[in-house]
């Protein structure tokens, strides 16, 4: 199912082949064999574009953006950022985990600034600072910077990682459900903010959701996984809302709940979950 895509022009995505996926399996040796989590992925990603997944559990999706943020390799294929190899982590990709994965022991200002000083090093003390206040700022915890992770609320703590990834200006923003724990209006806020420091940054998005709903206000296009083993890229839906988002509006637009049934008839019966 393709629907054209009618974004403002103002928020265009730009290279097309910003991001490439080619050819991608990563297989596991096991007691009982060699065990395929994906095979063969192909997948583009324009610059400046916002990209869903979404599959059962199993199905490879935080294996596939592991391999993009260099933590793990793929056993076949490439995986290309501005057509150079991703080998290793690197400042140019930036995760953040549903599990926020802050220093408990460091105030809210310390943990952004700790990612700040390690990537730029050569900074003088006072820009640095200047970095991490401004990142604080755009997620609102300007009055939280001197607290620490156990003083604040989850949803503060996942502003807190967002405003640590976004601190050293990465290309590439990616996202594992991260408000997979956070109740449902905390949620809603954090997905209003998140589309507007994506649309003040241009930062290329790659999100990790369970939740349907999330991936057609949020992404550009979203990406439906197959089952695994040997999972695959099943079909990819472009999203046609056109930017800025409107909650409501999209809400009331009858190709939602077009699309919406379409994800949902994919998961649920042409995908379905076998348990063993």
């Amino acid at each position: 199912m393709q629907t054209e895509i009618k974004s403002n022009q103002l928020y265009a995505p730009k290279a097309d082949n910003f991001l490439v996926v080619e050819g991608v399996s990563k297989i596991y040796p096991t007691a009982d064999g060699p065990y395929t989590v994906l095979d063969g992925i192909d997948l583009k990603v324009r610059e400046g574009e916002f990209v869903c997944l979404i599959g059962h559990s199993g199905c490879g999706k935080s294996t596939l953006l592991n391999m993009i943020s260099g933590f793990n390799t793929p056993t076949e294929g490439v995986v290309l950022l501005q057509d150079e190899p991703i080998t290793e982590p690197g400042p140019d990709r930036m995760m953040v985990f549903q599990n926020y994965c802050l220093l408990p022991w460091l105030s809210v200002f310390e943990n952004v600034y700790l990612a700040v000083d390690a990537v730029f090093p050569e900074k003088i003390e006072a820009e640095k600072r200047a970095i991490v206040k401004e990142h604080l700022a755009l997620v609102g915890l300007t009055e939280a910077a001197e607290k620490r992770p156990s003083q604040i609320s989850g949803g503060m703590k996942q502003r807190v990682a967002i405003a640590r990834a976004l601190s050293i200006r990465p290309k590439v923003l990616i996202l594992d459900e991260p408000f997979g724990a956070l109740d449902a209006i905390t949620k809603e806020e954090l997905q209003e903010e998140l589309l507007q420091i994506w649309r003040d940054h241009q930062v290329t998005v790659l999100m990790i959701t369970h939740d349907i709903d999330e991936a057609l206000f949020l992404a550009d296009r979203l990406v439906m996984m197959t089952n695994g083993p040997a999972a695959q890229i099943g079909e990819v839906l472009d999203i046609p809302f056109s930017r800025p988002r409107n909650r409501k509006r999209i809400m009331e637009d009858t190709r939602y709940y077009e699309l919406r049934n379409y994800a949902l008839d994919f998961l649920y019966r042409r995908c379905a979950h076998v348990e063993e």
